[in-house]
């Protein structure tokens, strides 16, 4: 069994910080890509950025302001999120590509989700 933790998230005013984890635990052999996703009220779920297990990042465009980071042997990734917008209030979600103990192949998991409201 795989699980996906996240952890950072709150309330913070237009323009403050504020850097997400997500932390995997269980029979873990491998972690491939990780990521952030958002979902706003009445959104779909977006992606906000991934990275690969070498470090390779990519983002959607409208996030420059956040960076995406992990560490491997900690099996965690984080997301820093720097100058805050209203707009970036959502619901985050960390998602990975886990090879579980027993598997030939990844499976996707996903974290709980952690709130993060910006006000204005």
């Amino acid at each position: 069994q795989v699980q996906l933790v996240e952890s950072g998230g709150g309330l913070v005013q237009a323009g403050g910080s504020l850097r997400l984890s997500c932390a995997a635990s269980g029979s873990i052999v491998r972690i491939d890509n990780m990521g952030w996703y958002r979902q706003a009220p009445g959104k779909q779920r977006e992606l906000v950025a991934t990275i690969t297990s070498g470090g390779r990042t990519n983002y959607v465009d409208s996030v420059g302001r956040f960076t995406i980071s992990r560490d491997n042997a900690k099996k965690m990734v984080y997301l820093q999120m720097n100058s805050l917008k209203p707009e970036d209030t959502a619901v985050y979600y960390c998602n990975a590509d886990v090879v579980g103990l027993g598997y030939l192949y990844a499976h996707d998991y996903w974290g709980q989700g952690t709130q993060v409201t910006v006000s204005s």
